[in-house]
């Protein structure tokens, strides 16, 4: 910026605006051309001059505009200006916009000498004397830090005991010690006459007489008892106003009336008494009648929802399609039916870390509706839902009744977070008290025990996250619409955090895309060998402590930084995880089946071993020997359930009805069958390792090997058929991760295919079955002697 510049010209009444504040000014038709103006050109200045009485100012401030808005609560616009140096006013001139321009000197800032330093280090022993009294201990922080003369001079435009006139002269004086001497001048004036007032005030306090103490203590003890409500005859009264200014239902308004007559009735000593005035209280904060209203634009609302969350193509479909119900509802001014809103019931089950509990927030966001988060883990209390009923001390409505009054409308989102780990005991099942809740036939008149009153939650949106479905009580879970979110695959989870877990790691270390990359190669090996799960939230975890260390080195090696495959040894140490499938199935005996967890899916190993000729002594837990005491015997390891107990049984006895068929030496069976489970602290049951159960003993009695790159799941029958099971989504995922090639799945699973994202069908050869025969014939490996012959 040259000496002598055109700039355009605001005059603001009753401000001063001194080098270095930074202040908000009201926009009027002339203010708002003088801003335009300024916007207009490149470096975005106006010259800021206070109009304090008729005279023309010869001086003002060049400041930079900030921001140009709204103040909440207010119709005017106003500018948020930061002043930048002192400038003395020319002649006008001419420039763009209705705005007035004028030719400026900009003044230079004289050299800080020693005289000049100590002149700022005595107005600052002043100023922070001043404020120490005011107890103004944060802008007592900001002084101390400031260490130029002129800046520290400068804070004076903010001080409240300088006149416009006295900070009109600040600006209009260019040398710093001058200021310093005025201001030290000033502030000391200022000082001197507030202590004089402190001490006088000080000792007409300690010269009052014992009358007058007793006056004051008397008027302020009648002013408790009426805050109390203690003698106080107009206090049910101002209640009766209250209920009858409210917007509230009729049913609401005269139950509130009734409340009010008891109250009006009751002694102030009456316990009674304070549970009304309570129960009123929490009724008139409700927002009876208060709604948002839904947004109409679906294309934006799916933006917002892809923004936000990577797949989940379920969930942002149905939010989609209940905008468009509600929307062409509204269109065609078609009301409610029956007291029954449209408002949605929707339970997000998966594993942990695949953005259950944030889509709930982006979900209201895309609909235009407040959002509130009810965390329902470890609840075993009903009244937790229903509240408690008026008559116990301590009282309150249920938590239900105040996610709606803290959202303060009656249309919210709703989340009920963790609802599969709901407990119950003795205080009642909380699972149980949610039925109505969550029913859309009967939620329209929802009663809460504290309230009794009947509560409209149909237009409510209630999403419910949970991790094992099978953990939700049938009659609740048939009450909501089931959107399963099975995880994510290895290229979701690549996009997931080139996106979203990237940036915002980077912004938690401070860092920024010039300073470090991470390759789309690096974040394939974090999820392929450093973690093995259906979410992110291990992922997330990986690459924070990754940007941790790359901040170590930026700050003792500055350049940019890129993060390949090769580097993360360094930075996250070795691989966590690696095939394992092979080794495993080295001897015959071992079969790779799938299972789901609460962590979601996952590969199982299944191990069977034959000692034969073990004395009947050591018969194993559940087995049972044949008739004529020969026959094989069972024995179960691995933390079993029962289901699985007797999968276990029904296996071998198909494998035993069918020992001629695989070719097993009837003789193999005369002894004692032991199945394995690896990872025996984790429980484990259901029926669908079954097949996999049937190919490890086979693999074992006949001594051919069960191939690497298979793995199974399904539910076997005595005759071998292959029975339908759940998770087939979650169990191919699992295999994917796990490196298989080929896995067989029940044929009656065959149409949960459509569910599996393309890139897993590709990577793997799914075979539906029908006879656990043909899965064991294509899972083993040829005999030596077969192979030698071929």
């Amino acid at each position: 910026m040259s000496d002598n510049i055109s700039v355009p010209v605001l005059f603001v009444p009753d401000l001063v605006v001194l080098p270095g504040m930074v202040v908000p000014v009201p926009l009027d038709e002339t203010a708002q051309a003088a801003v335009d103006a300024a916007r207009s050109g490149d470096e975005n200045k106006i010259l800021i001059a206070p109009r304090l009485d008729d005279r023309y100012p010869t001086h003002g401030v060049i400041a930079s505009i900030v921001q140009v808005g709204r103040v909440p609560g207010q119709e005017q616009h106003v500018a948020v200006v930061r002043g930048e140096q002192r400038a003395h006013i020319g002649t006008g001139t001419t420039g763009p916009g209705a705005a007035l321009w004028v030719q400026v000197d900009l003044v230079d800032e004289t050299p800080v000498t020693e005289q000049t330093k100590e002149l700022a280090a005595e107005y600052r022993k002043v100023v922070l004397a001043m404020l120490q009294r005011r107890e103004a201990w944060q802008v007592i922080d900001a002084v101390n830090k400031l260490t130029d003369p002129s800046a520290l001079a400068d804070t004076s435009g903010y001080s409240s005991w300088l006149t416009n006139e006295q900070k009109r002269e600040l600006l209009e004086t260019g040398d710093i010690d001058a200021r310093l001497r005025l201001l030290i001048e000033w502030t000391g004036e200022h000082l001197a006459e507030t202590e004089v007032s402190d001490k006088i005030a000080s000792d007409v306090r300690d010269g009052m007489e014992k009358t007058q103490k007793e006056f004051l203590l008397r008027q302020q003890l009648n002013a408790i008892r009426k805050e109390l409500g203690e003698d106080e005859p107009d206090g049910a009264d101002d209640y009766r106003g209250r209920v009858e200014a409210a917007d509230l239902p009729d049913k609401v308004r005269e139950a509130a009336l009734r409340e009010v007559g008891k109250l009006e009735r009751s002694t102030d000593q009456s316990p009674e008494a304070g549970w009304i005035r309570t129960w009123l209280d929490t009724v008139l904060d409700l927002p009876w009648n208060v709604t948002t209203d839904d947004s109409v634009d679906l294309a934006g609302a799916r933006e917002i929802l892809d923004a936000d969350h990577h797949g989940l193509d379920d969930v942002k479909d149905r939010i989609v399609e209940y905008l468009a119900v509600r929307s062409r509802r509204a269109q065609r001014g078609m009301s409610v039916v029956g007291g029954r809103g449209s408002g949605a019931v929707m339970v997000l089950a998966g594993p942990p870390g695949v953005g259950k509990t944030s889509l709930g927030e982006s979900v209201a966001r895309a609909l235009g509706r407040k959002f509130v988060r009810v965390a329902l883990g470890g609840v075993r209390d009903e009244a937790e839902i229903r509240g408690h009923r008026r008559t116990y001390v301590g009282a309150l409505p249920g938590r239900i009744v105040r996610a709606i009054g803290e959202a303060g409308s009656m249309n919210p989102v709703v989340l009920l977070d963790e609802i599969d780990k709901v407990g119950s005991d003795y205080r009642g099942d909380p699972a149980a008290a949610l039925l109505e809740v969550l029913d859309p036939a009967q939620n329209h008149t929802f009663r809460d025990h504290y309230l009794d009153l009947d509560l409209d939650l149909s237009d409510v949106v209630f999403l419910a996250t949970a991790n094992v479905v099978e953990n939700i009580p049938s009659a609740l879970l048939d009450r909501m619409e089931l959107v399963t979110i099975d995880g994510y695959t290895e290229d979701d989870k690549v996009a997931i955090a080139r996106d979203y877990l990237v940036p915002r790691q980077m912004e938690r270390a401070a860092l920024t895309a010039d300073e470090v990359t991470i390759t789309d190669d690096a974040l394939r090996e974090v999820a392929a060998n450093y973690t093995r799960e259906p979410g992110v939230r291990q992922f997330e975890r990986l690459l924070a402590k990754a940007l941790r260390k790359v901040a170590v080195k930026e700050s003792t090696e500055p350049g940019a930084i890129t993060v390949d495959v090769d580097d993360l040894v360094d930075y996250l140490g070795r691989p966590r995880f690696t095939p394992e499938t092979a080794e495993r199935t080295e001897v015959p005996g071992v079969a790779t089946g799938l299972a789901v967890t609460g962590m979601g899916g996952d590969v199982l190993f299944i191990e069977a071993l034959s000692a034969g000729g073990i004395d009947s002594a050591r018969s194993a837990e559940g087995g049972a020997r044949s008739a004529d005491g020969r026959g094989p015997q069972l024995k179960l390891t691995g933390q079993l359930g029962d289901v699985m107990k007797e999968s276990a049984q029904i296996a071998l006895s198909y494998v035993q009805a069918h020992a001629a068929d695989f070719g097993i030496d009837p003789a193999a069976l005369d002894g004692t069958v032991h199945i394995h489970f690896p990872a025996g602290a984790v429980p484990k049951d259901g029926p669908s390792a079954g097949v996999t159960m049937v190919t490890a003993l086979v693999s074992m009695l006949t001594g051919r090997r069960v191939r690497s790159d298979v793995g199974m799941t399904g539910e076997v029958t005595l005759n071998g058929r292959v029975l339908p099971i759940g998770g087939v989504k979650q169990k191919l995922l699992a295999a994917q991760r796990n490196g298989l090639k080929t896995v067989f799945i029940p044929q009656r699973n065959e149409p949960d295919l459509d569910d599996v994202p393309a890139e897993v069908l590709d990577a793997l050869e799914v075979k539906p079955m029908v006879d656990v025969a043909e899965i064991v014939a294509q899972a083993l490996e040829q005999a030596q002697t077969e192979s030698k012959a071929a």
